[in-house]
């Protein structure tokens, strides 16, 4: 059903529908602040979930490109738009998705062109700037290369907080390489039972120095070969890392906190760990013990909010993925970069000292802590280490290089495990990169 307020999709023309879907996804991800994963579930956004499979990859792809690439887009347009139209309803959307088909797509100019102003002449209060927005499209059509060639598109495709504070953190070099990392299509990450090498030919992927095999899927995840059996899941490169540095955890007691979707729990469980994972949505949990059902493996799972639960036992090793901004995840994720504000940053950090100081408490004498985040922002990774070590009962237990796979250069002088975007090169850029991750190993004393 349309929600009110919301130009119906009736065009019939092919490749409308899917144009109409993507512009609308944007608006809700730029305008209303909603994440695209839970919009791109089933029944999250009504006009995408109608589309047939091939129409919803489109629409993906095209709201995907238009927010990897939104600066650049948005500098673009304003340099042709002298004052853009107010309360013109999905008018400023409709451009920024066209312009992305034609700057860094392959496809028809005129098919994005005269869509998108087939979709503005459908919207009630867009209508009247149908001729403005033909005349920017074409131009754009004419001259876009030339436009995008006079903008830093490295600093204006990354919100500026967020290219302020990378540059501080690692250098511009950095900052400039992290972006452009952002820009490039996902990869397929999985961490197989068994047989890498096996599993990368099946999938035509690569074995990482990590054991990760890395592919780049065509179509959905579930119709890939093995998944059925359960001989995979997905789980990007680094964020695999984390629970292999409990090293042999056979038959020890782990408790995997704020574990959904599970990626980390099925490592746990895989190894023989007697594995408890604790979150604080039912739900989510519910979609994890599924992913362990496939697998063929089994954890106990508890809903409760970490910071209130109290298990009987203590455990052997805790497993802490924290609550984080998640900028590490970007090039998956590019909303992210546009959904996040600088006041996230100490408020989840607050809450990561919280979580380690009870992590801490379900530990045994000598028990191991990893504590993790998908995030480049320091508060929440190397600030939460120094911490931790200055002012509670918690060694380090520095990693060693060999245990990432010998990525030496993701490995501090101190011994944490910092990724970044442009790690891990590889001659194909899209199978390059790893999600930017903080790890630190610990012991209670």
């Amino acid at each position: 059903m349309t929600r009110p307020g919301r130009p119906a999709a009736t065009n019939a023309r092919p490749g409308f529908a899917a144009r109409h879907a993507a512009s609308r996804l944007l608006t809700s991800v730029l305008d209303a602040g909603r994440s695209l994963d839970g919009l791109l579930d089933s029944g999250g956004d009504a006009d995408y979930a109608a589309l047939p499979a091939r129409e919803r990859a489109f629409a993906r792809a095209i709201v995907g490109t238009a927010l990897r690439h939104h600066g650049e887009i948005t500098a673009v347009l304003d340099r042709l738009i002298a004052r853009r139209p107010s309360h013109a309803g999905d008018f400023a959307r409709v451009l920024e998705c066209a312009a992305a088909q034609i700057l860094f797509m392959e496809t028809a100019d005129h098919a994005a062109v005269s869509i998108a102003i087939d979709q503005i002449a459908a919207d009630p209060r867009a209508r009247r700037y149908k001729a403005l927005a033909n005349a920017v499209l074409r131009r754009l059509a004419r001259d876009g290369a030339a436009l995008v060639a006079d903008v830093d598109v490295d600093a204006v495709d990354t919100p500026g907080w967020l290219w302020r504070r990378w540059c501080a953190a690692y250098g511009e070099r950095a900052a400039r390489r992290i972006a452009a990392a952002h820009k490039q299509e996902p990869y397929l990450d999985l961490t197989v039972k068994s047989d890498p090498a096996v599993w990368a030919q099946r999938l035509g992927g690569v074995v990482l120095p990590t054991g990760t095999v890395r592919t780049i899927a065509a179509g959905p995840v579930d119709r890939l070969a093995g998944f059925a059996e359960g001989a995979w899941w997905v789980q990007d490169a680094a964020a695999a890392l984390a629970p292999r540095l409990l090293a042999d955890v056979s038959g020890k007691r782990v408790a995997d906190l704020c574990a959904a979707p599970g990626g980390k729990t099925a490592v746990l469980c895989h190894a023989g760990a007697r594995v408890t994972a604790v979150d604080i949505s039912p739900a989510r949990l519910d979609r994890l013990s599924a992913n362990l059902a496939r697998l063929g493996l089994a954890a106990e799972t508890v809903a409760a909010d970490v910071l209130a639960w109290t298990p009987p036992d203590r455990f052997d090793a805790v497993l802490l993925d924290a609550p984080c901004t998640a900028t590490g995840t970007i090039r998956r994720h590019p909303d992210v970069a546009w959904l996040k504000r600088p006041a996230d940053v100490p408020v989840l950090a607050d809450l990561q000292a919280q979580m380690i100081e009870r992590a801490l408490a379900l530990l045994r004498p000598g028990g191991i802590l990893i504590y993790c985040v998908c995030s480049l922002e320091r508060e929440e990774g190397e600030d939460q280490f120094d911490r931790a070590v200055s002012h509670l009962p918690l060694r380090p237990l520095p990693i060693a290089a060999a245990e990432v796979g010998g990525l030496a250069d993701t490995v501090t002088p101190i011994g944490t495990v910092r990724t970044l975007p442009f790690h891990l090169a590889a001659a194909t850029p899209r199978l390059c990169g790893l999600d930017g991750f903080f790890v630190a190993r610990l012991q209670k004393g």
